[in-house]
């Protein structure tokens, strides 16, 4: 044969079955299943293909998943919830994608670090600027009790009394990992209906 002539060609023949009797079985959910599966007669409630809901649920589910918070950082307590959103710690895989600059986008207000009294009426605007629903996170000592300033004449005996608080995140300054663990229990609080 010549080094520019090609053997010819074989035509393949193809069966789909055969393919689907070699194809390898798993006991995995969805990898390797039968194609054919014998349609159920009718839907029966405790089935799980089966939802039922009201409307404020599915929205309280909805809003558990997507909370938008407000970084309101005024201490070191700043610099760990800055950390809480970088990379390493990604808040973005719980739904707090961005930290809004404006009150008006925001439904979670992370009060981070010392309030004076100078700064509480700024505070409250803040959070009156927020539309409802609206939560608020108390993180830190200072934020939660005043913290190692509690005996100042200057420093907010806690956040509490500004603004109403749904969950405090203690620490001096507390972790990321705390952070995102009060992020998660103010969705189960919002999951909840509260």
């Amino acid at each position: 044969m010549a080094v520019d002539q090609k053997p010819p060609a074989r035509p393949i023949h193809f069966e789909i079955s055969d393919a689907l009797k070699q194809r390898p079985t798993t006991t995995q959910t969805g990898l390797g299943a039968p194609d054919y599966v014998a349609p159920t007669p009718g839907a029966i409630a405790n089935e799980d293909n089966v939802v039922f809901a009201t409307v404020k649920d599915l929205m309280s589910w909805a809003r558990s998943r997507s909370p938008w918070p407000l970084g309101y950082g005024l201490a070191c307590c700043a610099i760990e919830m800055m950390a809480a959103s970088a990379s390493h710690h990604d808040l973005a895989r719980f739904g707090a994608e961005v930290f809004r600059s404006s009150p008006r986008q925001a439904d979670v207000m992370i009060v981070a670090g010392t309030v004076t009294h100078k700064m509480a009426p700024r505070l409250r605007r803040l959070y009156e600027q927020m539309p409802e629903p609206k939560w608020v996170i108390a993180m830190g000592n200072c934020a939660s009790s005043g913290g190692e300033f509690w005996d100042s004449y200057a420093t907010l005996q806690g956040v509490d009394t500004v603004v109403p608080v749904d969950v405090y995140v203690p620490g001096c300054p507390p972790r990321p990992e705390a952070l995102i663990e009060g992020i998660l229990r103010l969705r189960e609080k919002i999951f909840r209906g509260g």
